[in-house]
């Protein structure tokens, strides 16, 4: 693994992160295939799923964004006041996905027609479900970006292998979100093909924000301890917001949560293991 990543780490750092942010745009299609192969999927599996995906996000937002946005921060503003930047950012992450989350026409799963979010429009449930995980992905798929950004500036803080442990990461807890978005729709009678194509269309908004993200950070180098927050900020509202209400509304709560706890423990192993 750690060759692999040195001869990753050679080339330039938007390559990267469009690399990394298409792997994880893959894993959610590899997820979403599942509809070609089964209609169903019990309510109990799909809950412990989004359960193992807010888990990731969570550990996701602490070890390998905010606790680095601190650390870098600690020459500028001394040790004291080094949160200050990462308070910034993650205000900001939030309040961007905030102001989206209320402009954008969406729906949760599970929640009926009459629960969509955003702007109101005649647009059907289809469309509504792909943009509500798609809302879920752009923030992860910036996480991403900034991660390779930041590994490229060379900061002591955070290293090549810290931004791979966080796509890989991100790229696991994708494959349940495809499950979660494409099996819907295979349960509502659309066919396994459409179920699959909108599945994985949820997540192709992630390479673009990864690019982004990158980009953001090398060319405007004393972002990088607000961008790091940022993406922390808006993962984690998705988080709070979304994922975490989704796995409650069901008797398999207890079950959801433990999802949970696994998928954080997996984004930390992966974080400190390959940082």
């Amino acid at each position: 693994m750690n060759q692999l990543i040195a001869e990753f780490s050679k080339l330039n750092p938007i390559i990267q992160a469009l690399i990394a942010t298409t792997f994880t745009w893959l894993l959610t299609a590899l997820g979403a295939s599942v509809v070609l192969f089964w209609k169903n999927m019990s309510r109990k599996w799909l809950d412990f799923l989004l359960g193992f995906t807010g888990g990731v996000m969570v550990a996701a937002s602490f070890w390998s964004l905010l606790t680095p946005a601190i650390e870098m921060s600690v020459e500028s503003f001394g040790e004291k006041l080094s949160w200050v930047p990462a308070a910034i950012g993650f205000i900001l992450g939030a309040g961007f996905i905030f102001l989206i989350d209320k402009v954008l026409p969406h729906l949760h799963l599970n929640s009926e027609m009459s629960e969509s979010e955003g702007l109101k429009t005649t647009w059907d449930r289809t469309i509504l479900l792909v943009l509500a995980i798609t809302l879920h992905n752009i923030p992860e798929g910036l996480a991403v970006g900034v991660a390779f950004g930041a590994a490229a500036l060379g900061d002591p803080h955070f290293t090549i292998g810290s931004a791979v442990a966080l796509a890989i990461g991100i790229g696991i807890q994708n494959f349940p979100e495809g499950i979660a978005v494409a099996m819907p729709l295979r349960r509502q009678g659309i066919s396994p093909r459409k179920s699959f194509f909108w599945g994985q269309l949820s997540a192709v908004v992630e390479p673009v924000a990864g690019v982004v993200g990158a980009l953001a950070v090398i060319y405007i180098q004393p972002i990088l301890p607000y961008a790091l927050a940022f993406a922390a900020g808006a993962m984690l509202y998705v988080v709070v917001e979304e994922v975490i209400p989704e796995t409650q509304r069901d008797k398999y709560a207890d079950f959801a949560t433990m999802g949970f706890i696994v998928g954080f423990i997996v984004m930390m192993a992966l974080d400190v293991g390959l940082s």
